[in-house]
């Protein structure tokens, strides 16, 4: 059975960084796709950021470019969300998916299996 877990998130200052973690038991994840999502409260869950399964072509939400950076570890099947210089506005329930495919990818359904979410709260 694919499960994905979720760390990191809390409640932070505006202008603060946390870091996310997403790991991943039952299924290999060295070959596929790996992306994170957010769904803040009342609004619908919105594409965050993706990477491949070699780490290469890495892609990002156009609010979130430069202030955020996917990564992921092969060997520890761990796959990362840096935020830093946080606003308000990034305050959601956060989550990572394991993807179908090998490349990296915003739209939700070329994602299988999700995680449970993790909240991030950001305070002006």
């Amino acid at each position: 059975q694919v499960r994905l877990v979720e760390s990191g998130g809390g409640l932070v200052q505006a202008g603060g960084s946390l870091r996310l973690s997403c790991g991943v038991s039952g299924r290999t994840f060295c070959t596929s796709g790996m992306g994170w999502f957010r769904q803040g409260a009342g609004k619908g869950r919105e594409f965050v950021a993706s990477i491949s399964w070699t780490g290469a072509n890495p892609s990002y939400a156009d609010s979130v470019k430069g202030r955020f950076t996917v990564s992921r570890d092969n060997a520890r099947i761990t796959a990362y969300l840096q935020m830093n210089s946080l606003k308000p506005e990034d305050t959601a329930v956060y989550y990572c998916a394991l993807g179908r495919y090998p490349s990296a990818s915003s739209d939700q359904s070329d994602y299988a299996y999700w995680g449970q979410g993790t909240q991030v709260t950001v305070s002006s």
